[in-house]
């Protein structure tokens, strides 16, 4: 039998490669930046992979699985000699694209006033926890970026697919006729 191509053993003691073969430690800032946003693409294929996620919500998250492959890829490439250098999926406008669907999301959903807690449906549950580890993400970005140069769309895209998650949560329970629970200060 011959060995499988999935695993390598170059990974055993610790360290992993980056985009253009440079070794770093499998827990470096920039791993757990790229790695994160890895973890966000599969929580948001558990969004997508509901029985009754509508096909419309299946097309928009496939596209930002897509993007967050994309921002992976950058964010594991070093850049030489300390270059800015630009995610160039980024600056195809999907920062505005990503805008447009919370629009329409939120222009189909009840204004609220108070802070909705984490809830409801499976699928507005799913995109509640896809919204936590998006501002995971965006955290461990941050901390990258403190140690060399991130484009800043980078962080806009990561920043507003945090509010399209949770847009997208609210719209899951309108929809389905579940009532959000909101915060209730000092119980």
């Amino acid at each position: 039998m011959a060995k499988s191509s999935l695993y390598t053993r170059t990974g055993d003691a610790g360290s992993t490669s980056l985009v253009g073969g440079s070794r770093v430690k499998k827990n470096c800032v920039r791993i757990e930046a790229y790695g994160t946003v890895d973890e966000l693409s599969s929580c948001i294929g558990l969004v997508g992979s509901g029985k009754d996620c509508p096909p419309d919500v299946v097309a928009q998250l496939t596209d930002i699985q897509n993007e967050l492959f994309n921002i992976g890829s950058y964010l594991a490439t070093e850049s030489e000699d300390g270059k800015e250098i630009a995610c160039k999926s980024l600056i195809s406008d999907k920062l505005s694209q990503l805008e447009s669907w919370i629009d329409g999301w939120d222009d189909k959903t009840p204004k609220i006033f108070a802070f909705v807690l984490p809830g409801g449906c499976d699928l507005s549950s799913r995109a509640h926890l896809a919204r936590t580890v998006c501002r995971r993400a965006e955290r461990r970005i941050l901390n990258l970026a403190e140690e060399a140069y991130v484009d800043p769309e980078v962080l806009r895209y990561i920043n507003r697919l945090s509010d399209y998650l949770f847009i997208l949560a609210r719209y899951f329970n309108h929809h389905t006729g579940h009532e959000e629970i909101t915060w209730k200060v000092g119980k």
